[in-house]
């Protein structure tokens, strides 16, 4: 059994950076184009604002696996900024700071940098 499931690993990595990038490009469209809808917007040019531009570019290029080591360095260095500058200093734990999802994306991010894109990517199709 375990040889089995360990033949679609690849598969299911690849599946899972494609749903982790558009998860993570959604937060970025958000700030930088209020889309999905939000009543928020990050000042121009603000702490913000750039991190909104890092989701969103990071999260384009996680998500068809281009460059994805690279992008997934710099988003993580962003989630793990992210949670320490907005999230830490509300609560020690992540449950009551709402620091779940940056530490989550943080760690996810990291995995990658080391565990490569999986299948469905353009860096495997690129060679």
């Amino acid at each position: 059994m375990k040889s089995r499931l360990n033949a679609y690993a690849p598969i299911i990595l690849g599946l899972t950076r494609i749903m982790a990038g558009l998860l993570f490009l959604a937060h970025g469209t958000q700030k930088m184009f209020q889309f999905p809808a939000t009543d928020w917007s990050p000042e121009f040019l603000s702490q913000f604002w750039w991190a909104g531009v890092i989701e969103t570019v990071t999260g384009c290029l996680i998500a068809v696996g281009f460059q994805t080591r690279p992008a997934a360095f710099l988003a993580s260095g962003t989630m793990a900024a992210a949670y320490w500058i907005a999230h830490a200093p509300d609560d020690f734990f992540p449950v009551n700071n709402n620091g779940d999802a940056a530490i989550l994306f943080c760690f996810f991010f990291l995995y990658l940098v080391f565990a490569g894109p999986g299948k469905l990517s353009l860096d495997g199709a690129r060679g």
